[in-house]
Order: C-alpha cells, then structure tokens, then sequence
C-alpha cells in the first residue's frame, strides 16, 4: 500500500501535534517493510524527520507555503495533483485544519479536538470560522476520522455530523524507552542544576491564554504561597502562543515572582527529565482532546493533578488528584495537600505507572494502520481513480514537492 502523510501542521515540532506526527511516524517505521511511505515536509522540518530517511521517502516543500493560507491553498491545489502522479493509495492529514477537499486517493484525517465549539476565545475569529464552518465541510469528504480520544469521537459525531461508522478511536501513545522513571537527582542535573535543592509543580503546556488556564494557576500558586509560607517553586515549560503576554505579565506582578521559572519551548529530548525532576505536574487546563503531559509524566513516575475537562478524565482515569479549573481556592487546596502529603504523593506515583501502561504508540500504529486499509477500501468502492505512474515535475509555480536526499535546501 502507498501511504502518504501530510507533516506542515507541526509547527517545527514545538505543538502537541507536532509530537504526535514525529512520534507516530516513529511508531510506524517498522511498517516501512511492508507499505511504501511518503512524507510530505517543509523544507526547514526535514532534520525533524532525519531517523526516517532511507526508509520512508521524504518530499521537500517549499518554505513559501509554510504561512497558513499557503499552506491550505498548497494542500488543496498543488498535493492532489502530486497524490495522483504517484499512484497514492491513502493520504493521512494529521489535523483538521489541512484536510482536503478533492478526493486523489483515499483520505484519512486525525483530529485531535474541536475546541472552537468548547472554548469561545481559544482562536482568533477567522481560526474559529475554519474550525467550526469550513472543517465541518472537510471532514465529511473523508473516508475516515481518527479520532484521539473517545471525547472527541463524540464531538466529531455531534458536531460534524459524521457517522460513528466513519471514526476510529486511536489513542495517543506513549514511547515508554523514553518516558520511563529514573532518578530525579541525575535529571536535576541535567536540565535544571539551578532547582537542584528546589521542590517544584511543573506545568507543561504552550504559554496560551486563557484556553491553558495559567492565570487562574498562578492565583492559586500565589494562594499557596501567602497561606503556607512553602519553598516549593512553579515552573512553566512551554513556549509562548496565543495570550502568551498576559501570562508574562502576572508573573511579573506575581509577589512570588521569584519563585516561578518560565523557561520557554522544551526540547523534547529534555522533557522526560523535565517531568523525573518535578515533585508535581499540575495540568489545570479548561479543554484537551486528549492531554499527553500528563499521562507521560505519569509514565516517568510524577505524581499528577489534573483538570477533568474535556477527555482529560477519559485519559487520567482514577490516576491523579483533580483539580476544578474554574475554582483557585480549590487548586490551592490540592497544590497544599500535595507539597504536604508524602504518602498521597506516592499513591499518585504508583497509580500514574500503572494508568500509563495503557498507552503505547506501538498499538496506536497498528490501529492507524488498519484504518489506512479500511480507508482505501472504502475509496475502491467510490470508483476508479485515475493513476499517473511518473514521478511528479516541478509546477510551473515551482511549487511542488521533491525529494529529500541530503541537503535540504539542495535546490
């Protein structure tokens, strides 16, 4: 089978969905030996996909359509043309926000949320019209949803109108030869020897606001402070998004500010340590279509707090202590009783390596997998398709993909 997979929408690897492409694409190398497997790349996202040359081929996309509108015009003009050149069978596109219209070959979109319908202010208005308008549209035309978390099967079915037929459940995953426990002393010492005698609540999360819900935990954390007179620390990992200047900004009129670190985008070879280093994650967000941190941080032995909104509570299960994102006395509350309570916090260590067991993206490969099939099948039973053996040529626009060897800016 001929697979393609879309990769513009990870943001240079610093989003939740830029993890997940890398770490599916990861999942799915073994599959190489069996599938021919073509990723789509902008040009400057190719050392990203490094470890899979020479077993997937990697098309190189021009920088000039990484804006969004570009990219969108891209994946609706210039990839069907290049999808029917060669004979693709499946085209997964990995986010709503790029799916396509026409149909070159059977389709196959991820979709990871559908917060415009949850949260009124998490995107500008045009952002919120796409995600609400234009994507309903989208998602019908595909042959099969694959959806992160059961939450957002039920989103997909409700407010997209798509048969529960159409939509696979397929979990994030886990990369458990990473995300394992080991010793908070050797990972201080590796990513912040600054915190090495330092207690301290990890957030880990892209400096967004309010979807993220850091004012609501800085008010708490500043509670916790005044009320205990506690040493133990905040530190913010992630890089600055939407609202990022209002967080900054009640950090900077925080009286602890002192006592809260924020460190930015977190390269993902730092971020295990990261989470064996913390005494807590604390996760208070107002909407996830999944929520990754926590059940990696869990899978590193962290004790976890976590809001329930959205499919948190489908994915942290009975795992970690609760917090009410809507309610700053009660996330004090919890943040009180974890610095204070050894006992609880290795009750919540114990139960989190047990619940992150149940993630795994090996399984959520093979699952993909098999949707591939079932997607292509069911664009078989559309009717024929028309197949067009050569490689593609280069568009008169120059815009067309093209192969990745060595250099990415080769020419």
């Amino acid at each position: 089978m001929k697979i393609a997979l879309s990769t513009s929408v990870i943001q240079r690897g610093r989003s939740g969905v830029g993890q997940y492409v890398l770490a599916l694409v990861r999942a799915l190398l073994p599959a190489a030996a069996q599938h021919e497997f073509t990723l789509y790349v902008l040009e400057q996202d190719l050392p990203l996909f490094a470890f899979a040359a020479g077993r997937m081929r990697l098309e190189a996309v021009s920088e000039r359509h990484r804006p969004p509108v570009r990219n969108i015009r891209w994946h609706q003009s210039v990839l069907p043309r290049l999808l029917r050149r060669t004979g693709a069978d499946v085209l997964h596109v990995p986010s709503y926000r790029r799916m396509l219209w026409p149909r070159p070959c059977a389709l196959v979109a991820t979709i990871h949320d559908l917060a415009p319908f949850h949260l009124a202010g998490k995107y500008d208005w045009s952002r919120m019209f796409y995600g609400r308008v234009i994507a309903r549209q989208l998602a019908r035309r595909q042959d099969h949803i694959a959806a992160v978390s059961p939450s957002t099967a039920r989103d997909v079915e409700s407010f997209f109108g798509i048969s529960r037929s159409r939509i696979t459940v397929v979990p994030n995953g886990v990369d458990h030869d990473r995300f394992r426990p080991g010793s908070a002393v050797s990972a201080r010492a590796a990513v912040c020897p600054g915190l090495k005698d330092s207690r301290f609540f990890l957030y880990v999360a892209r400096l967004e606001h309010p979807a993220k819900n850091h004012a609501r935990l800085l008010e708490a954390f500043n509670r916790f402070k005044s009320a205990s007179g506690s040493d133990w620390r905040l530190v913010l990992a992630g890089g600055d998004w939407h609202g990022a200047e209002a967080i900054h900004a009640l950090i900077r009129a925080s009286p602890f500010a002192r006592d809260i670190s924020a460190l930015g985008f977190v390269p993902a070879a730092d971020l295990p340590d990261w989470y064996r280093a913390a005494d807590a994650l604390v996760f208070p967000s107002l909407y996830e279509g999944f929520g990754l941190p926590p059940i990696e941080a869990m899978a590193c032995g962290c004790p976890v707090l976590s809001s329930p909104r959205g499919a948190l509570e489908e994915t942290i299960g009975d795992a970690a202590g609760r917090l009410d994102p809507d309610n700053a006395a009660q996330i004090q509350a919890q943040l009180t009783r974890i610095a204070a309570d050894g006992a609880w916090r290795e009750r919540l260590r114990r139960a989190g390596l047990e619940r992150a067991r149940a993630f795994d993206w090996r399984t959520s490969a093979a699952t993909m997998l098999d949707l591939y099939t079932r997607a292509a099948a069911r664009a078989v039973a559309r009717g024929p398709r028309v197949r067009v053996a050569a490689e593609p040529k280069a568009d008169t626009d120059g815009s067309s993909a093209r192969p990745y060897l060595e250099n990415p800016r080769q020419t």
